[in-house]
């Protein structure tokens, strides 16, 4: 289907999205934040690196308790980034430069200066009352129920105004909107239709499985410690300490996703969700993403894991999603603005970095890149004095927060900040590992990974069914990680995830090796020898 000016409605399936954190991408005023016209400014980096769409943080009027996922105005530009007609330039040149643009809603909860927060909390009667998850404390004053917030201590903060308790799953100055108010749904979706008419084309969904809390307000129940999972909170939160049963993924979510689905559809926009949960995220992705009438994609934290994605655990996430929905689609990533980069996180070396960049490439399902995953960058060290995330600050030092994944982008190596921005200071320090990554510095060194990535990026968009065929037969034999792509051509893939060789046996036929740019190794019939670090990608001819 295409729609009327031939855009493909399905240009989301398979799609790369290089995603933009825009507070540290490019400063274009010498302030030392980076904001949209700096975005502006580096597209072609991003069109070169040869992605299909870029994914902007947040970039909204926001008080940035929580750096603009704490929005106070939906439907404008943040001083700090610039203003609408900033972002305006910013579409027309992605689009000239064939980049879809995608931008991050944040629809489970605003800035408690949001002005419907300010009116919700005024008295119990007003017209915005109910727009908000208020609730009457216990008859001893404390919280309604056992709830966690996702960033330490209870979800619920006393409001004297009104004499209640409200609900903020993250910080106490996010309150959590009420989406069981059908009012408050339809001035949400009417965020999405004032964006789509500006000319984009989707949106990444923070916290999805977070928009609706159980009615009752019924206690979560306790987790055993075997069962915990620092996935989505750090071992020291007690977060961990509960399954989140009643706090969200509540079936509810369903019926909203499917209107935000039709808002989307005349658009033939998209939009990939974030699934927080460290139990069920597959599953709660499959149940989103299945059956055409919801979102289109979602990731979940499997690859966002503090444990190194083994061959076992890649076969054991593709199992667990072919039973939750064989036609669920998911968004693979394994570095963004909230965890530890993942060179550093699993410890790889140059050659693991290069064949997990390849294995992402070849997988089912569509791909999200985090800027400067392409160069490498480790997580940087940020010292306590230099911290600005209210997360780290709490949990210092045993949890150092997200600031180390979030710091400048390094364009050029001679330089104090390293091409990001003229000031003396940046938001965030540029560390000295990242000082010879710099982009500069990669495209004149023909064997640096930021060449490694353009490959492996052409290589999915050569071969279609990478992008878009089906994926069976996958496999964990020791640390290899193979299956077979179907579609218009049949592609076998696999990898060795470990740095000690192993032997890999091609199923039967004639194969033609392809991909030897990125590594993969000659093939004849039979059994291939695979060096650590290898692959083998083969078509069938």
């Amino acid at each position: 289907m295409k729609d009327v000016i031939g855009q493909d409605a399905d240009w989301w399936r398979g799609a790369v999205i290089y995603q933009i954190y825009p507070r540290s991408y490019q400063d274009s005023n010498g302030d030392g934040v980076g904001d949209l016209a700096g975005i502006t400014a580096r597209l072609d980096h991003i069109a070169g690196l040869g992605a299909d769409a870029i994914w902007i943080s947040p970039f909204f009027t926001s008080p940035m308790k929580d750096f603009g996922y704490d929005v106070s105005d939906y439907c404008d530009v943040d001083p700090m980034f610039g203003s609408l007609s900033d972002f305006d330039a910013l579409v027309a040149r992605a689009h000239a430069l064939n980049l879809k643009v995608m931008i991050d809603l944040v629809l489970s909860h605003t800035a408690d200066v949001h002005p419907w927060f300010a009116e919700s909390r005024k008295n119990r009667t007003n017209a915005k009352a109910d727009w908000y998850v208020w609730a009457d404390p216990k008859p001893d004053g404390t919280p309604p129920n056992n709830w966690l917030s996702v960033f330490g201590g209870s979800a619920w903060q006393w409001d004297a105004r009104r004499q209640q308790y409200y609900l903020h799953n993250f910080l106490t100055s996010q309150p959590d909107l009420n989406l069981h108010n059908p009012d408050v749904q339809e001035a949400l979706l009417d965020v999405a239709r004032f964006w789509l008419k500006r000319g984009v084309n989707g949106f990444r969904l923070d916290t999805i499985n977070f928009y609706f809390a159980d009615k009752y307000l019924r206690d979560n129940p306790s987790l055993p410690p075997e069962l915990r999972n620092d996935s989505i909170a750090p071992s020291v939160n007690p977060y961990n300490h509960q399954l989140h049963l009643f706090s969200k993924n509540q079936p509810e979510n369903l019926e909203f996703l499917r209107k935000f689905r039709d808002v989307l559809r005349p658009y033939h926009a998209a939009a990939v969700g974030e699934v927080g949960d460290a139990q069920r995220g597959l599953e709660i992705m499959a149940e989103y993403t299945s059956g055409g009438d919801k979102v289109q994609m979602c990731y979940p934290f499997e690859m966002l894991q503090p444990a190194r994605l083994t061959a076992g655990l890649a076969a054991l996430t593709f199992d667990r999603l072919a039973a939750a929905a064989p036609d669920a689609w998911p968004c693979w990533a394994y570095s963004n603005h909230d965890t530890v980069r993942h060179i550093t996180r699993w410890g790889l070396s140059d050659a693991a970095a290069r064949v997990y960049t390849t294995l992402l490439m070849c997988l089912r399902g569509s791909v999200c890149l985090y800027q400067g995953e392409e160069l490498g960058l480790p997580e940087a060290e940020i010292a306590f004095e230099d911290l600005q995330d209210p997360y780290g600050i709490q949990f210092w030092p045993e949890f150092k927060g997200r600031d180390g994944c979030r710091t400048p982008m390094v364009w050029q190596s001679d330089n104090a900040l390293c091409g990001f921005s003229t000031a003396e200071r940046a938001w965030l320090p540029v560390t000295a590992p990242h000082r010879p990554l710099s982009v500069a510095a990669q495209e004149a060194d023909p064997a640096a990974l930021l060449h490694h990535y353009r490959r492996a990026l052409a290589f999915r968009r050569a071969h279609p069914v990478l992008a878009q065929g089906a994926m069976t037969g996958w496999q964990a034999k020791g640390e290899v990680f193979s299956f077979i792509r179907h579609g218009d051509e049949t592609v076998f893939c696999a990898f060795n995830l470990s740095p000690d060789a192993a032997t890999v046996t091609l199923p039967e036929g004639q194969w033609q090796a392809i991909g030897t740019d990125l590594g993969g190794v000659a093939v004849t019939a039979g059994a291939v020898e695979l060096p650590g670090w290898g692959c083998v990608l083969a078509r069938k001819g």
